[in-house]
């Protein structure tokens, strides 16, 4: 584990897909090994550094998450332990830690995403129309202020290399039913309440966050992919927080902060990344999992 891995193999298992982060393999019919690798996205391009320890921090914040929010939602973890996958122990070795067997489930084609902070895309939508994402705010809000309350604010889920775009309620509702439409905002606010009340008392803020979910064979809600990780959240220390101003955080807005810096039009290939901006990445994902869960 202490070498970063940039690409898995395993040999015995079918791939079916590489996204951003995670690679996927065929387990049966039914199930999927998903092995979160340490590559790192910045502007929805892969960057060429990997990030050591990542993955293993985020299998382990979403093994967390998931376990402390199924009362509110089923999620996609499976019973089935690695050794049963991948019984020779030096395929299994590299995955340790990173590799987790879930359902086999078709995603519902948003992302759900909550907002609880006036930040990122968010703060430069209230600036020109005093709305985000359609949703009328009240005046005079100010950067990184906390929202009345949590908004959904769905987008659609691109193609590797391409943008996500933010979409309206009515226009989930056309896509997957008003019902399943609600159930699924209703059930994103819940996890993002949930989540941040138990992460501001160990002096995180979660600023935003970003779920996905499928539909299983009875029509039932069920969590998938990741889960209230640096990768799909916005974390602050509460701490450093202040209105006014963005925020220090724990997750990726730091690359993406040292990228802005460079003369690169956010399209591959991307540029590489100094060890010291590898390194500082690195410690801030390991102290998420820290405050969160107690990890190394």
């Amino acid at each position: 584990m202490n070498e970063p891995l940039f690409e898995s193999a395993v040999p015995s298992l079918p791939l079916v897909g590489r996204g951003k982060v995670r690679d996927m393999y065929a387990v049966g019919e039914d199930h999927l090994l998903i092995v979160t690798t340490d590559r790192l996205s910045a502007f929805d391009v892969v960057l060429p550094d990997p990030i050591p320890g990542k993955g293993a921090v985020l299998t382990a914040l979403s093994r967390f998450w998931f376990g402390r929010t199924e009362g509110l939602v089923a999620n996609h973890l499976a019973a089935i332990p690695l050794e049963a996958v991948l019984p020779d122990p030096a395929e299994r070795a590299p995955i340790e830690g990173r590799g987790l067997v879930v359902r086999r489930l078709e995603p519902l084609p948003v992302e759900a995403i909550v907002r609880g902070y006036l930040i990122g895309s968010g703060w430069k939508d209230y600036q020109k129309a005093g709305a985000v994402c359609g949703i009328e705010l009240p005046a005079g809000l100010r950067q990184a202020e906390r929202l009345p309350a949590p908004i959904f604010t769905p987008s659609t889920k691109a193609e590797i290399g391409a943008h996500d775009e933010n979409i309206s309620f009515d226009e989930v509702a056309r896509l997957i039913g008003r019902g399943v439409a609600e159930r699924l905002r209703d059930t994103a606010i819940r996890l993002y309440n949930e989540a941040a009340g138990y992460a501001r008392a160990r002096g995180i803020i979660i600023a935003d966050t970003k779920f996905e979910l499928a539909l299983d064979g009875r029509g039932d809600l069920v969590l998938i992919d990741e889960a209230l990780t640096p990768d799909s959240s916005r974390f602050w220390p509460a701490d450093g927080y202040a209105i006014g101003r963005s925020p220090p955080s724990f997750d990726k807005q730091f690359v993406r902060d040292y990228l802005e810096t460079l003369d690169w039009n956010k399209k591959p290939p991307a540029p590489r990344l100094p060890p010291e901006i590898i390194e500082k990445t690195a410690e801030k994902y390991r102290e998420a999992e820290r405050r969160l869960v107690g990890g190394g």
